[in-house]
């Protein structure tokens, strides 16, 4: 393994009295695709919430390069080089492909009051971008609510790798998606970590993990279970670490192995 684009050390979260991260290590190296697995409430969305800048830490560092990192804000994170690509997708159904795409970063030309935007330009890298991950779309200029959702997921992976993101965190990315969508989002995972880009994968589903992860870290509860690469670790042995996972093991025996 190289040397980490990100470290983060014995990370604490607390809201109060309650506390959602208890002494969580995680790191990714560049051109790996690390997994975050967890059933619902074990901490998934707060950790990576921390990592992108959303929450300040109460306990723990975080690294970046080797530099300690103290984000403010997102935009901080992002200026950094932390992207990432939640649920619920920052789109505008109704605008085209591609001014999604540059969400007001969009390129320009001219200068002063003749500055405009360059939409060729912007248009030529949008299609550029989103062929290199697969998808070949109708026009830059098709409304991005047409696109599946898988695609809608591609343009915004796309976005993040286009704007220099060095570590990308996706969100149950493959949760409310069929099986072709499905297998064109890890596809693209795949793409994307080629290309020497960080990946934080954070799912619950272990079928999903397994097809394009390098490593595995599960959390339960706001703690780590531990951390497994490839090959060290089966689909049975992470689901029974997962929360519920030994549960439904005792239920499938109980039913006959009918669950």
């Amino acid at each position: 393994m190289g040397k980490p684009i990100i470290h983060m050390e014995n990370i604490e979260k607390h809201f109060g009295n309650i506390i959602a991260l208890a002494g969580v290590s995680f790191d990714v190296v560049p051109g790996e695709c690390h997994c975050l697995l967890g059933d619902n409430g074990a901490g998934k969305s707060t950790f990576i919430k921390t990592m992108s800048g959303v929450h300040k830490p109460t306990k723990g560092s975080i690294t970046l390069d080797g530099k300690p990192m103290n984000f403010d804000s997102p935009r901080d994170a992002m200026e950094a080089g932390i992207a990432t690509v939640f649920q619920d997708l920052a789109m505008i159904p109704l605008m085209s492909v591609t001014r999604n795409f540059f969400m007001g970063r969009e390129p320009t030309k001219g200068s002063g009051p003749f500055k405009r935007l360059d939409i060729n330009t912007a248009n030529e890298i949008c299609v550029n971008s989103m062929r290199e991950m697969g998808i070949n779309l109708r026009g830059p200029d098709q409304a991005v609510g047409t696109l599946s959702g898988g695609e809608r997921q591609t343009v915004a992976i796309a976005r993040a790798v286009h704007f220099g993101a060095k570590v990308l965190i996706l969100d149950e990315p493959t949760s409310a998606l069929g099986v072709r969508q499905t297998s064109n989002v890890l596809a693209t995972i795949d793409r994307v970590r080629k290309q020497g880009v960080g990946v934080v994968f954070i799912t619950h589903n272990v079928r999903h993990s397994l097809a394009v992860g390098d490593r595995f870290t599960v959390l339960n509860r706001g703690k780590t279970l531990g951390t497994a690469a490839r090959g060290e670790i089966t689909a049975e042995e992470l689901q029974d670490l997962m929360a519920g996972g030994q549960e439904l093991a005792s239920l499938e025996g109980s039913l006959g192995g009918t669950v």
